[in-house]
Parts: structure tokens; sequence; C-alpha cells
């Protein structure tokens, strides 16, 4: 079954663990003897809450969870939580935002139509190479909350501390590396992320928030936006994105039968190590962010000039690796690690990358 597959390295949706996709086919038209698919099951049904407990409950399990937090699927992915954090979570009217990519800036956007957005920092100057330290943050002592992008999917950087705010929650996106590492999720206010990445497939907005930060929303908010009235109805208001929740659920038992966040973190060290340790030492190839806030999950690098990075792409195609093209913003070349990339896969694209330079010097 795994003969003809490629090493896919998409930013998200990306590639997902073989034993999850195998788990998942085998269990395509009759789920635990139920005679049917997951995704023809109502979600009311009992073989279906099985599902979405067991799920929540190991997702609890594998990231610790504290009990004061509340765990809530959401359709629209992590974009919608531009829009939904503004609107739940705005108190007095102001935020802050760090803009250190393309996603936080758009984030910062959003909210910007609710309220008194501060910008605490903005690389925009420094095309993103850039993790704020403590020291640069404007941060606002009276803020609702601050805001960051833990990673940044399209410069290839990820903040390696959490900011000290003197007691203002932080809500942190965490689409491209949840799940990459423990995370104490006690030092965040709320914690989302668009499942396409790390966690399964597109189609899923995971938030895990503090209890104390609900509040009631204006009467004009609309009801799928509604974080409180979205966990009083245990993520179904409506139906749910059903199948992406199962998906989620195989990924969790995976990342469990593991060994869990450590073992995930030790993974992904090491395949990172192995193409940052090659992209130091050439002078061919240069790595896009600061050595210090390089991220795990997205190594992003260029060639010597536009056409080499073309022919980059176009000939990793023919070695059976994909999307590895940088994003459209950007351009250059962009390998994105997550969870599920094996190290044979890291492997097999920094041997390309020394027979690449080899050939193009």
């Amino acid at each position: 079954m795994t003969e003809k597959r490629v090493y896919n390295f998409s930013a998200g949706p990306s590639m997902l663990p073989v034993a999850v996709l195998e788990k998942a086919a085998k269990q395509m038209l009759n789920y635990e003897g139920s005679g049917m698919s997951v995704m023809e099951m109502s979600h009311r049904s009992s073989s279906y809450l099985d599902i979405f407990e067991k799920t929540k409950g190991l997702l609890k399990k594998v990231m610790n969870v504290p009990d004061n937090y509340k765990i809530v699927f959401i359709q629209g992915g992590a974009t919608q939580q531009f829009s939904m954090v503004p609107l739940n979570l705005l108190k007095n009217g102001k935020a802050d935002y760090a803009i250190t990519g393309a996603f936080s800036k758009k984030a910062a956007a959003e909210a910007k139509k609710y309220g008194d957005i501060h910008i605490v920092y903005d690389g925009s100057s420094y095309d993103f190479k850039h993790i704020p330290t403590q020291d640069e943050l404007d941060l606002s002592k009276d803020a609702s909350y601050l805001h960051i992008c833990a990673n940044n999917t399209i410069y290839g950087t990820e903040w390696k501390y959490v900011p000290e705010t003197n007691g203002v929650p932080i809500i942190a996106d965490m689409s491209s590396n949840i799940l990459s590492k423990p995370v104490d999720v006690s030092k965040y206010g709320m914690i989302y992320a668009g499942a396409q990445k790390n966690m399964g497939i597109a189609g899923l907005g995971v938030a895990i928030i503090r209890e104390d930060l609900l509040q009631d929303v204006a009467q004009t908010t609309p009801v799928l936006l509604d974080y409180k009235l979205m966990i009083k109805n245990d993520s179904m208001y409506n139906t749910p994105p059903a199948y992406a929740i199962y998906v989620l659920g195989l990924v969790l038992e995976w990342i469990d039968s593991l060994g869990g966040l450590e073992v995930m973190k030790e993974r992904n060290e090491k395949k990172a190590k192995l193409v940052y340790d090659y992209l130091d030492q050439s002078t061919f190839y240069k790595a896009h962010s600061d050595k210090e806030n390089r991220s795990l999950m997205n190594v992003t690098f260029t060639t010597p000039n536009k056409d080499l990075d073309a022919k980059f792409v176009k000939e990793s195609i023919e070695a059976g690796m994909t999307n590895l093209k940088g994003h459209r913003s950007v351009g250059g070349i962009r390998a994105s690690i997550y969870n599920a990339m094996p190290y044979e896969g890291v492997e097999k694209l920094v041997a390309f990358m020394k027979e690449f330079e080899e050939n193009n010097r």
C-alpha cells in the first residue's frame, strides 16, 4: 500500500501517518461492526458519540489540558478564530497583537473590526525572519489579551518562549506546531489550531479555552461564533465536522502509542537538525529565518536565484518528493516536516539537496 507514496512536504493539508490512513481505510466501509462508515453516521448516534468523547479525552490526555479549560471543536479552521477571538474575548475593547508573519497579520486586521488593537511588534520590515524577544514587545497593561502565532508556516519561524504579560491572557494560534512538542497549557488563556497540518484533515478547528475567559457576547453575534454557546452544546449546536474529528482521534491514538509529545519533540528536533545542519554548512543555500528563531515544522530556504528555485522544485517532484515550493508570497523552498514526516523522508530531502548543489554550482 505504501510503495508508491511520495514524501509530501506540504504545509497543509499535510501528510498523515501511514498507520492512521491504514486504520481509516480499514474502517471506511464498516466502523467497528456498525455496518456503516463514520462518514455516514449521525453525530447523535451512540457509535459517533463514543468517537467524539474518546477524541476529546485523548486530546486532554496528550496535551495534559488542565480541568479548568474547555475543549471545543469548530468548523472554519483557524481563520474563523481570527473573528471569534475578538468577538468573544475583547472584554474592554482593547487587545495586543504581535505580527510575526502572514497569519498573525491577518488575525490583527480582522480584530481591528471589533476593537482597539495595539500592535506590540511588527516584523514586516525584517521580512519576518525574527521572533521578538521579551524586551522588544511593547505590551499594554490593560489589554484583554495578547495574541501570538506560535509558528509561522510561511516564513519558518517559531516562538521558543512564552511571553511574560503580567497577567494578561495569551491567545496562541498553534495551527502549525500543535502536538509537535509538550506545551504548558496553563500558561495560555486560549490555544487554537486548524487541524490540517499536524492534527488531521481540513475542516476542523480546535480551541482550548480557560473557563474564566468565557463571557456572554453581543446578541448580534452569530450563534456558531459564540464560544460559550458552542461549549454549552458540547460542540454540537449544529452538525460538527464529524469525520475530521474521527481522524483527529486516530492521530492522537498514534501519538499516544509512540509515547506522547516528548517523543514527538525528540523526533522533530532530530529531523530539523538534519536539514538545518546541512543548510548552515552550505554556501549554495540560504536559510530564511534567524538561527535562534527557526521553526521545527517549516524549513524555509532559497537557492542562489529564482530559476534554480524552480528547477529544484521540478526535479524534487521527479525524485519522489512533492510540495517543496515556497509560499507564493515569498518564493524559494519550504519543507514542512510535521509529525507524520518520517526521518527517512528528511534524509532523502537532504541527499537530494546535496546532489542538486553539486550539479548546479
